[in-house]
């Protein structure tokens, strides 16, 4: 009867809020496509649009800031369905007292993250709740870009036999931001992967590959990812454990705390479903793009029971992916 901080964490609980009161109040808004952005059929072509609010705590991380994870993020969203990212919009709802200077570095990050991103910031808002209401800054950001190819890439276009691939190691953002929060230092700091994917994705498309669906692995991780295609295609994804990378740092501290680095948020790597024959080639091109290094292959789409998700351990034992019901580690965007 009340919203929970569960609700805003990627699981079933934020499934269920949004189908029950959003998709059920905005119908006609075609919310039922299920991808990280919306494709528009305009005079003169395509354009993809999309929106975000990022309540990261803390503001500050290794490896970036709420500015920057903004602005990726944004960026991110759009290239998940093969636009080049060309505007944003920024609102900032600010609380009382919060430090001008910090503001002002938060900013400067965006300009930095816009200019990376090759996307120009256009329009925006600033509001100001009082004291003790706003946790100091909260961003919210909404992006438009244009479909310069005439690939759809959606969930729907996924198919049996295609593989599914992945553009690097997991679970570096959550950790790093889990790291912060409780004050642990490890032997080499762990530093999240928060960067721009539309200039990946763009080598892909110009080399022919065959992309059928792109998920970049933010809230709810590679896991919860699988999960939401393999309901929204119909089909059973099953990948291989063993093939999955993740760093040691990652792996440590997660074994630490008891968190599933598959579950664990990321903000600079995707999965993506490609036809068979280009599977092999799309991870050679990524592996070539900055911080990629990690892309492989990690498993297949099979022709088994529909709307399920499988990982298979190292002893050849198949294992359901469940969604959790929220989020191992709240407010991580």
């Amino acid at each position: 009867p009340r919203i929970l901080l569960a609700h805003g964490g990627g699981g079933r609980l934020m499934h269920r809020l949004i189908d029950d009161i959003f998709a059920a109040s905005f119908a006609e808004l075609s919310l039922e496509s299920g991808h990280d952005s919306a494709v528009l059929d305009r005079p003169g072509g395509r354009i993809a649009m999309t929106t975000d609010s990022y309540v990261v705590d803390p503001l500050f991380f290794p490896g970036g800031d709420i500015g920057s994870l903004a602005v990726y993020g944004t960026v991110n969203d759009l290239a998940m369905c093969g636009a080049r990212p060309m505007y944003l919009s920024v609102g900032f709802i600010l609380e009382e007292g919060f430090e001008t200077a910090l503001l002002w570095n938060i900013a400067q990050s965006m300009r930095r993250a816009a200019k990376e991103s090759e996307v120009n910031i256009v329009t925006g808002d600033t509001k100001v709740v009082d004291r003790g209401h706003g946790h100091g800054v909260f961003i919210n950001t909404a992006g438009v870009g244009m479909l310069e190819h005439e690939n759809r890439i959606a969930p729907d276009r996924i198919r049996v036999g295609d593989r599914i691939i992945i553009s690097g190691d997991i679970g570096r953002h959550g950790t790093a931001i889990m790291a912060v929060r409780e004050g642990l230092s490890f032997e080499s700091e762990i530093v999240s992967d928060c960067a721009p994917l539309h200039k990946a994705v763009r080598s892909l498309l110009s080399a022919g590959v065959d992309v059928h669906c792109l998920r970049d692995l933010t809230r709810g991780g590679l896991a919860t990812s699988l999960v939401e295609l393999a309901e929204s295609s119909g089909l059973e994804l099953r990948i291989h454990e063993t093939a999955v990378p993740v760093c040691d740092e990652v792996s440590g501290a997660c074994e630490l705390l008891g968190f599933d680095p598959m579950y664990v948020a990321n903000e600079g790597c995707f999965a993506g479903i490609v036809a068979e024959r280009d599977a092999d080639r799309a991870v050679d091109i990524l592996r070539r793009e900055h911080g990629m290094t990690e892309s492989v292959v990690i498993g297949d789409v099979i022709d088994a029971e529909a709307g399920r998700a499988l990982v298979r351990n190292a002893l050849g034992v198949d294992r359901v992916i469940q969604m959790l019901s929220g989020e191992q580690l709240p407010r991580i965007c």
